[in-house]
């Protein structure tokens, strides 16, 4: 018997599949150890990613391998290619859309499965499968038993029905099988989840499962043709991240979540593992940017109405934002920890739920005040009840701005009066004043600029450090943080201003490594162990350079943090500063809009210089 596996392939091995509801991550050497169907932050049916028992599903050469791969053109369908001694195969993997879905319509209904193709190239070669599932977090070791021509478990939630072109043998919570392909052959496999207490269905048959490759395929490729709208610097890094984004969207409400996992580790060994797999208000407007720029209008609206419904737009004015919610308007999240769990590379603990769903953030309505001004000109006018929540937001603004709260990065000490809190009030208040004629409010107005204005003065006045020489993390602080680089970004104040020239070049020469990449902040926050460079930030950095018309340097330092995409495009959330690994939870929504929006600002760098 194959024993279990305790090593931890690196966070930049894997790739991503989805279906646009759930996803799960493939290694270099065939192996699925990480999956969670039918919801992003369903319960995972693989999770050797966070413990050598958490369960896996592989499908690998008996011996000796050379590995490469590739995402089939505009698609987010996996294809690797394995050359051993005797011959080559490709292994295509893809979570399938159902059939007939096109467009802007893909991912609105899934089977909710794992599908994977096996084809012989060259010669013969000998490959070995093991099926795993281990559902609730690998609390869950099922039962196999026949059914129809494949297999099906019982045992927990979640009952996965096996399809396979060859015979398995069943052990204890797993099948197992070994087989040789020769060049012309395609084998296919799949594994279907759902729940065992409906009717159970039949396994598909090998043509259904080439169907469904086939379709999934076409789908993704229908996706792409009407996303091609952006063709400026770095296209076909930006068109990626449109399909990466797509791909962390969850397409029955348009929620978008921060990256498809949880409690993959900021520091190895440490404890600051998180739980991603939720929408973040914070990302709004950053996100609809991004969306435009890549092409994505609808699911930019589809995005913002998400929000706009799960705050409770509906109820018109009064009703509350929180900072994030489930990929269904979830308001509760609660965090809570996987003690039976060894996590990625020991680092512990593995939480599920992120506590930060009540923290207070205040600028979720900046976030979003913006993500609406970026949308009105480009969608019409919204409906009564909107306006009459966004108007409400903006007086919320008003009035809770002077209140200390978590900041951005949610740092779990105390609240205190952070600078970019503040800054993304008067972003509300701003963006508010610009929307009045749309939101029904011109007798605001006067209100909203008086406070507008009193949140400046008190930034400029207090969030200045004469020590520091730069705007800093929160009144009164000399410490630095990378927040500060929005700044300019949101047009608080033009990058040439000379204190904010002064603060560009106290983040680059001060808080970043020796590449040039930005850390979030130095200094202490209430958490052991030292985080790696955070790359949005760095893309932030690039934007500034590219405001400043530094373009050779902020193309320079975004091809110096691209370079650390992994071979299939995707970044993790930090970069180690000593070996470039890739960490954190990966792929992050947040680190793919980042590239987005630089490429874009040294687009119009360039078109500026011209």
């Amino acid at each position: 018997m194959k024993p279990e596996r305790s090593d931890y392939e690196p966070i930049g091995s894997y790739a991503l599949i989805s279906d646009s509801q759930g996803s799960a991550l493939v290694s270099r050497s065939g192996s699925i150890d990480w999956a969670c169907l039918p919801r992003f932050d369903s319960g995972s049916i693989f999770c050797r990613l966070l413990d050598g028992r958490g369960g896996e599903w592989t499908i690998t050469p008996a011996g000796r391998f050379r590995s490469s791969r590739c995402y089939l053109d505009g698609t987010m369908v996996l294809q690797t290619t394995f050359v051993t001694s005797t011959g080559s195969v490709s292994l295509t993997d893809a979570m399938p859309f159902e059939p007939g879905e096109q467009g802007h319509e893909i991912g609105a209904s899934s089977p909710h499965a794992i599908v994977r193709v096996v084809e012989g190239l060259t010669g013969d070669v000998e490959l070995v499968l093991q099926l795993s599932p281990r559902p609730e977090y690998g609390l869950t070791v099922p039962d196999f038993a026949s059914h129809g021509q494949g297999w099906r478990t019982s045992g927990g939630p979640q009952t996965c029905i096996v399809s396979s072109a060859v015979r398995l043998d069943p052990g204890p919570g797993s099948v197992r099988g070994r087989f040789t392909i020769a060049a012309g052959e395609r084998l296919a496999f799949a594994v279907r989840v759902c729940s065992p207490w409906r009717d159970i269905p039949q396994p598909w048959s090998q043509d259904e499962i080439f169907a469904l490759l086939h379709s999934t395929v076409s789908s993704w490729r229908s996706w792409s043709q009407i996303h091609e709208g952006y063709e400026g610097a770095y296209q076909e890094l930006v068109r990626h991240s449109g399909r990466v984004l797509q791909a962390l969207t969850y397409a029955p409400t348009g929620a978008i979540v921060a990256a498809p996992t949880t409690s993959l580790p900021e520091v190895v060994g440490g404890v600051r593992n998180w739980d991603y797999r939720f929408s973040w208000v914070r990302d709004a407007s950053l996100t609809i940017e991004a969306l435009w720029v890549a092409a994505c209008p609808d699911e930019s609206r589809k995005f913002f109405d998400f929000f706009a419904t799960a705050a409770g737009a509906l109820g018109g004015e009064g009703s509350s934002l929180q900072i994030l919610y489930g990929v269904e308007g979830e308001r509760r999240v609660p965090e809570a920890e996987l003690n039976h769990l060894g996590g990625y590379r020991a680092s512990r603990p593995v939480r599920v739920g992120n506590d930060a769903w009540y923290q207070l953030q205040l600028d979720v309505y900046g976030e979003l005040l913006s993500a609406a001004c970026l949308l009105a000109d480009r969608v019409g006018d919204f409906g009564s009840s909107t306006s009459s929540f966004l108007a409400g937001l903006a007086d919320e603004a008003a009035a809770k701005w002077q209140d200390p709260d978590q900041g951005i990065w949610e740092v779990r000490g105390g609240p205190r009066h952070f600078l970019y809190s503040k800054l993304m009030c008067w972003v509300a208040l701003d963006r508010a004043v610009r929307l009045a004629p749309r939101l029904d409010a011109l007798e605001r107005v006067a209100g909203w600029e008086a406070s507008r204005d009193e949140i400046k003065a008190a930034i400029l006045a207090k969030g200045w450090s004469d020590r520091a020489g730069a705007y800093t993390q929160s009144f009164g602080s000399d410490d630095l943080d990378a927040s500060v680089l929005m700044i300019p970004l949101v047009q608080f104040l033009p990058a040439e201003d000379p204190r904010m020239l002064a603060t560009i070049e106290a983040v680059r020469q001060r808080l970043t490594d020796e590449r040039g990449f930005v850390f979030r902040y130095r200094r202490e926050d209430g958490l052991p162990g030292k985080e790696g460079t955070f790359t949005i930030c760095t893309f932030w950095l690039v934007q500034c350079l590219a405001l400043l018309g530094r373009t050779p340097e902020a193309r320079t330092l975004f091809e110096r943090v691209v370079g650390h995409t992994n071979d299939i495009g995707l970044l993790a959330e930090q970069i180690e500063p000593e070996s470039g690994e890739l960490l954190g939870n990966f792929p992050q929504a947040f680190t793919h809009i980042g590239l987005i929006n630089a490429a874009w600002a040294i687009t119009e760098a360039e078109a500026r210089a011209e």
